[in-house]
Parts: C-alpha cells; sequence; structure tokens
C-alpha cells in the first residue's frame, strides 16, 4: 500500500471495533479495481479520539485501464495501538 497514482481521501461509512477494542473494521463505498484500490490507511490516535483516514488511487500496474461504474463496498482491517475505550471514532476524510 502506498504507491497507488493520484492517492486521495475516501470518507468511510461506518467503524466497528472487535470485542477487545483494539482493532477496527472500516467500511465504505469504492469503484472497482483496478480503477480504484485502498492506498493507505492513516491513524491518529488521543486520548478523547482516534481519526481513520483512508486513501484510495489507481494501481500503478494498469495506469490506462478502462473501469465500469460500478460502486462495491469495502471492508478493511484498523489496528489500533491502544484499545479503543470509549474513545470516538473520526473520519478524517470529513470536514
Amino acid at each position: 500500500m502506498g504507491n497507488t497514482l493520484d492517492p486521495r481521501k475516501i470518507a468511510w461509512t461506518g467503524a466497528t471495533p472487535s470485542p477487545d477494542g483494539r482493532s477496527l473494521a472500516v467500511v465504505w463505498w469504492s469503484g472497482v479495481a483496478p480503477c480504484t484500490v485502498l492506498d493507505r490507511v492513516e491513524v491518529k490516535e488521543s486520548a478523547k479520539q482516534v481519526v481513520v483516514t483512508l486513501y484510495e488511487g489507481r494501481d500503478p500496474r494498469f495506469p490506462d485501464a478502462a473501469c465500469i461504474a460500478i460502486a462495491v463496498e469495502k471492508t478493511t482491517t484498523v489496528r489500533l495501538a491502544s484499545p479503543l475505550d470509549g474513545r470516538e471514532v473520526v473520519d478524517g476524510a470529513k470536514p
């Protein structure tokens, strides 16, 4: 991850903590590969909140691929440095 073409922030629709609070299942709507793939996830943790920012871009192996316009629900697991323990989870792509 981290090597896509034209990476940009993408808003997510939900974040569900694991039973032990040490990770989050983050869900978002996206396009299909290779035109839209996860580039990276940035996580900033503080005492009161966890900010999760997803970045997507195009797969560099297929820079000129033609893609269909279809939405796909995607999920990625985000590991936390400390258990969630009641902290607010915030989407870093939203103002």
